[in-house]
């Protein structure tokens, strides 16, 4: 495998090992991710332990009473696996109760924005189909850190004192997560023994400690008492289910992603049109380039919000939507000589998150990402259980008909998405972008980094990315010139002031070498985190 040279201004190098890596973005969880390979367990015991971890030390953005998704490689049938934790709305969630409440769109926080937290069943399937380790090995460290302490990271304290007005609100949320009314500066020894305590209880009684008992008639009472919904046989009912994933491929790489609910199809939509145009003429990062990937986004998101839903309660067009004839209709709609604002195409009638990536030494890759979806989520902490709930259901549709109108056991359009690529039929990378509408668009710079222009993992990461925020914004980093942003401006792209604050995601990859099997790592340079190795 042969990288090509680029130079970005992350200082970082690749983490190359043999026998495993784990990258994510915190180096504590990272590391216990490591120390369960070392220790003789596989690609998916480390990624339980990994997020398990995360849900300890980087709490804004993951936790228990969130969701998740996963592409798993298992490398002994050579299959890739889609497992899909996303909760419902609960059952009497219905579009008619939230409009009396008097809203015309879905609340960001509060009780009316939780849905059932489905992440502990997707690790209970993951460990259940491809586990060798049991939850008293894999939750150690993480209650360890839950209890003893540790110590806050820069960029995470920056996130935690983002959601201090929100978290002031609810009594539980502010006890557990404001200590002295204030968010943890950096390097500030932060103990959770509430949530020590929950996680001791899921180690020892397994996952229905969570969805029943004390721990679920704290979450429900939680809710309820804020005016919310959820009941215990919400949470009783819940399972995870494994899914097929959807991919498209881009000059002899199959890109896979997890199908709706999930905004997965958004990535492989871009890339089907990005597709279209020969990227290495146009030269990377010209106003040419750069164009060309901006206006396939705009188009793929709009399909995106018009047609995304829970496949058990809409129709979602998928097969038509990634069809060659559709992708060269809606390239029919890009020209290089303007931007055009992003209309929602019509198919053939016809049939704040963390992100992980694992392998290990016998082939196994683990693509896993698990959110609370925005900082702390609703802003609802469960009583004594220390437990954060997710403000999912604030991705619903309150128009009438909509796909994705919220409904009782529905569940929502879901930012969160794993992404992962493939090589005549072998696992080549397991990679990610978090940030919400961020990461389709993530995952096609990154990957197109990675695929279309030789760049090896770190590099791809650090290079410069750009996020649609809405019509004809975009926001553009830094380190993308002047006179490109003024090219794209007078192509009639609105621009975001450099000044303006801007997330644009958090990646990780990991790439297997076909040659050597080596595994070549690299982590996000705008977090905290790390790729480690052995």
């Amino acid at each position: 495998m042969q990288f090509e040279t680029y130079s970005f201004s992350s200082r970082r190098s690749n983490v190359v090992a043999m026998n495993g890596l784990v990258a994510t973005s915190q180096p504590l969880a990272a590391q216990a991710g490591l120390d369960v390979l070392k220790a003789g367990g596989n690609a998916i015991d480390a990624a339980i332990a990994t997020v398990a971890t995360l849900c300890v030390v980087e709490p804004c953005s993951t936790g228990i009473g969130g969701d998740a998704f996963a592409l798993i490689w298992h490398a002994a049938e050579g299959k890739l696996y889609g497992l899909n934790a996303s909760g419902p709305a609960p059952q009497k969630l219905t579009a008619a109760f939230v409009r009396a409440q008097g809203h015309n769109v879905m609340p960001t926080l509060g009780p009316l924005s939780v849905t059932v937290p489905g992440s502990l069943r997707g690790w209970q399937l993951a460990l259940d189909k491809f586990g060798s380790r049991g939850l008293d090995t894999l939750l150690a460290r993480p209650i360890q850190y839950a209890r003893e302490g540790f110590p806050v990271s820069q960029r995470i304290a920056r996130a935690w004192a983002q959601s201090v007005a929100k978290m002031s609100v609810h009594t539980d949320s502010r006890r557990v997560w404001l200590p002295g009314d204030s968010a943890p500066s950096p390097a500030t020894r932060f103990r959770n023994p509430e949530f020590a305590q929950t996680l001791a209880a899921i180690a020892t009684h397994g996952y229905d400690a969570f969805y029943q008992g004390d721990i679920a008639r704290q979450i429900v009472q939680c809710v309820q008492e804020a005016g919310g919904v959820l009941t215990e046989d919400d949470l009783t009912a819940y399972q995870a289910e494994w899914v097929e994933p959807i991919n498209t491929t881009y000059k002899g790489f199959t890109f896979h992603e997890i199908p709706p609910n999930g905004q997965g199809i958004t990535a492989l939509l871009a890339l089907n049109l990005a597709g279209q145009f020969d990227l290495p003429a146009l030269r990377y990062g010209t106003a040419d380039y750069y164009h060309v990937l901006m206006e396939a986004v705009k188009l793929a998101f709009a399909d995106a919000h018009a047609y995304v839903a829970d496949p058990r309660h809409a129709r979602v067009p998928l097969t038509q939507m990634l069809d060659d004839a559709y992708t060269q209709q809606r390239r029919a709609q890009i020209v290089m000589e303007r931007a055009m604002p992003p209309t929602a195409g019509k198919p053939s009638p016809r049939g704040d998150t963390v992100y992980l990536t694992v392998a290990d030494g016998d082939g196994n890759m683990v693509s896993w990402i698990q959110s609370l979806y925005m900082g702390f989520g609703s802003g609802l902490t469960a009583g004594k259980t220390g437990v954060q709930l997710q403000n999912r259901g604030a991705n619903f549709s309150l128009e009438p008909g909509h796909p994705n109108e919220v409904a009782p056991g529905k569940r929502p359009f879901h930012t969160i998405i794993p992404g992962f690529i493939t090589k005549d039929n072998q696992a080549w990378s397991s990679f990610g972008v978090m940030g919400g509408f961020m990461q389709p668009q993530g995952h096609l710079q990154v990957g197109l980094n990675l695929v279309g222009f030789g760049m090896d993992p770190q590099t791809a990461l650090d290079a410069p990315r750009f996020n649609w925020i809405q019509d004809m914004e975009f926001a553009l980093e830094t380190a993308v010139p002047d006179t490109i942003r003024a090219d794209l401006s007078k192509r009639g792209h609105h621009l975001r002031p450099k000044t303006t604050a801007t997330h644009y995601g958090g990646g990780q990859v990991i790439v297997r070498n076909p040659g050597s099997g080596a595994l070549i790592g690299g982590s996000e340079p705008r977090s905290d985190g790390t790729a480690v190795g052995w």
